[in-house]
């Protein structure tokens, strides 16, 4: 960790943690609101987590996000995401890992999803596995006010099984697609995020 961001107690690292987990999985789930962009456009350019290596990233990010429009960035979103039929760039785990949609993967994620006493909720139309919904977990068990699923074990559990094997790809995936601009610039900042997080992990052994 850099200390030349201040951070006055672990409790608000925590907090900053959640919050960039529940950013990410707006961003990555729908396109985003004019209101979450206006709230990106005047943002802070210092880094929101602790770590001096997130601040060119999330400088890189909130600068991607005042160079377009919301028109932009949703049009941006449905040619890479979006669309009839498959898309151009998938969000979900099981097709990096497997190669296929609904495989092993997914299988193994629901059960470690309903020994943490979570679901799917009936109005989500995409599988357990996608991106942003990982995202949500990974918030929940940061969060979470129950102390025996919410815990820093459960959490690098979760992130080595579920999100660690496949994320880089998908943002290296997202990052070279020749329509992704504001979302070029949101995958390098979702790549140096998780790679903070693997790092912190790593380090508890």
């Amino acid at each position: 960790m850099n200390d030349s961001i201040p951070v006055s107690s672990a409790l608000d690292e925590e907090t900053a943690r959640a919050e960039v987990y529940g950013l990410l999985a707006a961003l990555y789930y729908a396109a985003p609101s004019p209101e979450l962009m206006a709230q990106l456009r005047v943002a802070v350019t210092e880094a929101p987590a602790a770590g001096g290596f997130l601040e060119e990233p999330w400088r890189d990010l909130v600068a991607a996000a005042r160079a377009v429009s919301d028109a932009d960035v949703a049009a941006e979103f449905d040619a890479l995401f979006g669309g009839v039929g498959k898309p151009e760039i998938f969000l979900f785990g099981s097709h990096y890992i497997s190669g296929f949609l609904n495989e092993k993967p997914l299988a193994a994620l629901r059960t470690d999803l309903a020994a943490l006493g979570l679901g799917r909720d009936d109005t989500m139309s995409d599988t357990e596995d996608h991106f942003a919904y990982l995202c949500e977990v990974m918030r929940y068990l940061i969060a979470g006010e129950d102390v025996e699923v919410a815990n820093l074990s459960q959490q690098q559990k979760f992130f080595t099984t579920h999100l660690q094997p496949w994320t880089s790809a998908m943002c290296d995936t997202v990052a070279a697609h020749p329509k992704a601009k504001f979302y070029a610039a949101l995958a390098g900042f979702t790549r140096a995020f998780l790679s903070v997080e693997t790092q912190g992990f790593d380090m508890l052994g």
